[in-house]
C-alpha cells in the first residue's frame, strides 16, 4: 500500500487526527507527509499535530494528543461523565509528579500532579462532545480527586455530584471507598455518604 493510502487510512481511523509520530511509526518520510499536509489543505493543531481542515476543532482532544499521560480530572471528568451540568472553563487534568506542565497552563488548562503509583488508579476512557476517546478518571476516582483539592474547587460541586452520583446505578461504592482509602480522604467522604445513602 502506498503512503498515500496510508496516510488516509490513518486519517479516517483518527477522526481526522494524525500526528508526525504516528506517520513516521508507518515507516513513511516526513517530507512526504509533509507533502502530503499541503496537498490535502491540512492544519497544524501543535507541535507534530494535525488536522483535516474539515473536522471540527476537539481541545480536549488535542490535549490528549500533546501528552499521552494527560488524564482528565476534576470539574472536566465530572463534565466528561455526565456529572454536572456545567460545562468547565479550564480544562483540568492530571499529570505524574515531575512531569513539567508548563505548557498546559500555558493553554489555560488547570494542571495536578500525583505520585506515579497512584497515576493510573481509577483510569478509564471516554468520548469527548466530538467524538474522540480521550483518558479520565471514572466517576469514583473523580470524586475523590475533588474531595483532595477542595481548597481549590466550590464544595457544591462536590455536593452536586456526590447527590447526583449516589442516585445513578452504575455507581460502586467499593471502589469509591477504595480509592479514597488511597487517596486519603475517606474520613471527609464517609459522613458525605452517611447522610446521602
Amino acid at each position: 500500500m502506498d503512503h498515500k493510502n496510508v496516510i488516509k487510512q490513518l486519517l479516517k481511523q483518527n477522526n481526522g487526527w494524525l500526528t508526525l509520530k504516528e506517520i513516521t511509526n508507518q515507516g513513511i518520510s516526513k517530507q512526504a507527509f509533509y507533502a502530503f499536509v499541503e496537498k490535502n489543505d491540512m492544519e497544524r493543531a501543535g507541535h507534530g499535530i494535525y488536522v483535516s481542515s474539515n473536522v471540527w476543532p476537539d481541545n480536549m482532544f488535542l490535549i490528549h494528543l500533546r501528552s499521552a499521560q494527560a488524564v482528565f480530572s476534576h470539574e472536566t471528568a465530572l463534565f466528561l461523565h455526565d456529572m454536572t451540568d456545567r460545562e468547565p472553563i479550564k480544562y483540568s487534568i492530571t499529570v505524574k509528579t515531575g512531569y513539567n506542565p508548563h505548557r498546559f497552563k500555558e493553554y489555560g488548562v488547570k494542571v495536578y500532579t500525583i505520585k506515579q503509583n497512584l497515576h493510573e488508579l481509577g483510569l478509564s476512557h471516554v468520548q469527548t462532545p466530538f467524538g474522540n476517546v480521550v483518558p479520565v478518571y471514572d466517576i469514583e476516582r473523580t470524586l475523590c480527586d475533588i474531595l483532595r483539592s477542595r481548597n481549590n474547587i466550590e464544595m457544591q460541586v462536590f455536593q452536586d455530584a456526590l447527590k447526583t452520583y449516589v442516585k445513578r446505578q452504575d455507581k460502586n461504592l467499593r471502589n469509591l471507598m477504595k480509592y479514597a482509602n488511597a487517596l486519603s480522604v475517606s474520613n471527609i467522604l464517609t459522613p458525605y455518604l452517611e447522610v446521602l445513602l
